[in-house]
């Protein structure tokens, strides 16, 4: 009886206790906390539209210290947390990730996140909503078959600069 309610529990732990993944990069340290939701333009400006900008601003995670966290989202290149942190504007989760620290700038690169009282998720919710966006097409290099991406390239050139193209 005893084995079984050690395994029951080792089981049980495992579902509940989410943990990042490394990376290997120079810098990153597994991290978890507790914070509040918000708009960063919000926490920095005063600038506050309902609902944390309805999807349309990046989100962070504001420690009780004050810390302001900035955000990135992993294997979904140049997809920020937004549409893991949106449904949670204003609450407080726990969140799970890796820490990057660099000279320039900490950024917290978000893998899991829990609601209080809830269970874990994982972060990944930018390559689904993209998909349904997009005819069920996979999110995979998702930037490279995006229109809007497209539309922003020819107007402004790769750099984001008009005129200023790369050397052939």
């Amino acid at each position: 009886m005893k084995k079984i309610l050690t395994a029951i529990a080792a089981l049980t732990f495992s579902f509940s206790a989410q943990a990042a993944n490394e990376w290997g990069i120079e810098g990153e340290e597994k991290a978890r906390f507790d914070a509040k939701v918000v708009d960063i333009l919000c926490e920095l400006t005063g600038n506050c539209p309902d609902n944390c900008g309805d999807g349309k601003r990046q989100l962070g995670l504001l420690k009780e210290d004050g810390t302001l966290v900035m955000v990135a989202k992993n294997f979904d290149p140049f997809a920020g947390g937004a549409d893991d942190l949106a449904p949670h504007c204003g609450k407080k989760i726990t969140a799970d990730g890796l820490m990057i620290t660099t000279a320039h700038m900490p950024i917290f690169a978000i893998q899991f996140t829990r609601p209080e009282g809830g269970k874990w998720k994982r972060a990944n919710a930018f390559g689904q909503n993209w998909s349904q966006a997009n005819g069920g097409k996979k999110a995979g290099q998702w930037f490279r078959s995006d229109a809007t991406v497209k539309a922003l390239i020819e107007q402004d050139g790769v750099f984001g600069i008009p005129g200023l193209e790369p050397e052939e």
